[in-house]
């Protein structure tokens, strides 16, 4: 069984974003709206600046008792993140996840547009497993060469 990539997997290809002059209560608004745990950070010209996620929301700004209608979003926000191409297989999409302690990545075509995020909700509960068990080996891996 061929496996999908994180194209085929998010149930819709869309940007949810705002720019980074805007404050942390409109993202969350915007995010609330849209029912998803991110909001990209667009510049002007359209350029990903950085992604802001639920978790984000918690340990910057709640956790340091910031007021959100008062924070602007590029002050919080988790800069230039890491991207990933819509071919990327879901289970080396996860070991990412798993390895950096991300939840969220944003998907990028190569020349730069923006299809949209992946979220480890996208995945199916097999893929998790295969990335869970890719991760382990290469943790195994690196220990056994010394990394």
């Amino acid at each position: 069984m061929e496996e999908r990539t994180v194209l085929n997997s998010m149930p819709q290809q869309r940007v949810i974003s705002v720019g980074p002059e805007a404050t942390v209560h409109k993202a969350a608004i915007v995010m609330t709206q849209a029912n998803c745990g991110s909001v990209l950070v667009l510049g002007g010209d359209g350029a990903l600046l950085g992604i802001l996620t639920e978790r984000d929301l918690m340990t910057r700004v709640v956790a340091k008792a910031l007021d959100p209608a008062a924070t602007l979003v590029a002050t919080v926000m988790t800069r230039n993140p890491i991207c990933i191409p819509p071919e990327t297989t879901v289970s080396d999409a996860i070991v990412i996840m798993i390895e950096r302690g991300f939840r969220h990545l944003p998907v990028v075509r190569h020349g730069g547009k923006i299809v949209g995020v992946f979220s480890v909700r996208d995945a199916l509960p097999r893929e998790v497993g295969t990335a869970v068990s890719l991760a382990e080996f290469n943790e195994q891996m690196n220990d056994a060469g010394g990394g």
